[in-house]
């Protein structure tokens, strides 16, 4: 299983487009080879670097398993978007202004056997609740993006 972009590679630098620094919309993405089962992909993107703990930018569940590329700016069809870390619904640009060094950025998809039935008010500690003992398999794409600390 795999999760790619046709604007950045893995562990290259996320464009400035889909950063914070530029229009702030979510990379186009590419799905391909899911296992056999796939009911529903789940995409969660964080900001590993982040501290004290990682920072959700974008977390989508219940994406069609047909589902095989996503359009810059837009949510798969068919699937939900939960609550980011920013208490909002959408995609989060990398945005590690306040942090100096490079931030590694994972798009991780997961495929599950199921379809979670959640709202669209969940968060990542709900969809990972919900994601257990359903994982198929998973996939990760890294962007990177350089932050350079604010001075006060």
């Amino acid at each position: 299983m795999f999760i790619t972009s046709p604007v950045f590679h893995d562990r290259t630098d996320v464009p400035t487009r889909h950063t914070c620094n530029g229009e702030n919309i979510s990379p186009a993405l590419e799905f391909r080879d899911l296992p056999a089962g796939t009911k529903s992909l789940v995409l969660i993107v964080e900001d590993v670097d982040a501290t004290p703990d990682p920072w959700i930018h974008w977390l989508v569940f219940n994406i069609p398993p047909t589902t095989a590329s996503v359009s810059a700016g837009h949510i798969p069809e068919g699937s939900t978007e939960g609550i980011a870390n920013g208490g909002t619904h959408g995609y989060e640009g990398p945005c590690p202004k306040y942090f100096s060094g490079t931030h590694h950025y994972h798009f991780r998809l997961f495929a599950l056997d199921t379809v979670l039935d959640l709202p669209a008010t969940a968060d990542k500690t709900q969809v990972a609740a919900s994601m257990q003992d359903h994982l198929i398999d998973s996939a990760t794409l890294v962007g990177l993006c350089e932050g350079t600390k604010a001075e006060a």
